[in-house]
C-alpha cells in the first residue's frame, strides 16, 4: 500500500470511542472515478480480515480549504495494546494484494498522523457519520483541556458528541498539537450547528461562557477546519 503509507503531512483522526484510545491514519487522494472501485477493495479486505480491538474507517472528506487536498482517509483506532498488535502482525498475501490493488486506482498519498483520544463530552454511545474537525496549537495544554472540559460539561452537547485529543506524530511544520471533532448525526444537524434549540438565556449563558473559553483556554490557535464523511466503518 505504497501510496498510502511513504508520504507524512496532513490529518485525520479516529473513530469515535468514549474511553481513552490510540489512533492512526493515512490520507490519499482519488479521482472520483475510481472512488466506488476504492471503497469496494477496501470493504471486501476489511470484512473478511479482522483484527481484534480495531475499529477501521474510511471517510470522505467533504468540506475543507483548498490546501487541505485529501479527498479520503482510512482510520484505525483502539487499545494500545490492540493497534500495537495490528501492527506487528504480517498481513500476508490478502494484505500485499490489497495494496497492489489500491496503488492502481489511488492518484496520491498526502499525509498520516498517529496520536490519542484524551476527552469525550455528550452522548458518545450514538452513531454520528459527520464529523466538523478542527486542527490545533495549544500553547498550554493542562488548562486546555480543563477549561474545554468545564465548557462541555456546564454546557453538555446534546444530539452530538464533542471529543478532543492530540497528535502524537506527522505533526507538520504549523506546530498542531490538539485536535477536536465534533459528530452529527445527519448534515442538518452539522448544518445546523450547536446553538440550534437553545433559548435566549441558554444562548446568552452560553456565549458568555464560551467568551470565558477563549480567554482563559491557555492559548489556541487555529490550524485547519474542515467536515468530513464516513464512508464506512469495519
Amino acid at each position: 500500500m505504497k501510496k498510502i503509507i511513504t508520504t507524512l503531512l496532513l490529518f485525520t483522526v479516529f473513530a469515535i470511542s468514549a474511553q481513552q484510545s490510540y489512533w492512526t491514519n493515512y490520507t490519499f487522494i482519488v479521482e472520483p472515478e475510481n472512488e466506488a472501485t476504492v471503497f469496494k477493495l477496501i470493504d471486501d479486505y476489511f470484512k473478511e480480515h479482522k483484527t481484534e480491538g480495531v475499529t477501521v474507517s474510511l471517510y470522505a472528506n467533504h468540506f475543507h480549504d483548498d490546501e487541505n487536498t485529501s479527498t479520503h482517509m482510512i482510520v484505525f483506532s483502539g487499545s494500545l495494546d490492540a493497534i500495537g498488535g495490528m501492527y506487528s502482525a504480517n498481513g500476508g498475501d490478502a494484505w500485499d494484494l490489497l495494496g497492489a490493488r489500491l496503488d492502481h486506482h489511488i492518484k496520491d498519498g498526502s499525509g498520516a498522523r498517529m496520536g490519542t483520544v484524551k476527552k469525550s463530552y455528550g452522548d458518545t454511545t450514538g452513531d454520528y457519520p459527520i464529523q466538523k474537525y478542527f486542527i490545533l496549537d495549544v500553547e498550554d495544554a493542562a488548562t486546555f483541556e480543563a477549561t474545554l472540559t468545564k465548557f462541555n460539561t456546564d454546557h453538555k452537547p446534546v444530539g452530538r458528541t464533542v471529543i478532543m485529543g492530540n497528535f502524537t506524530a506527522g505533526i507538520s511544520p504549523e506546530g498542531e498539537n490538539h485536535w477536536a471533532l465534533v459528530g452529527y448525526k445527519d448534515f442538518k444537524g452539522a448544518i445546523g450547528g450547536d446553538n440550534v434549540g437553545l433559548s435566549k438565556e441558554q444562548l446568552a449563558a452560553k456565549d458568555a461562557d464560551w467568551k470565558t473559553f477563549t480567554e482563559t483556554n491557555g492559548g489556541v490557535r487555529m490550524v485547519r477546519s474542515g467536515l468530513r464523511v464516513r464512508l464506512g466503518q469495519w
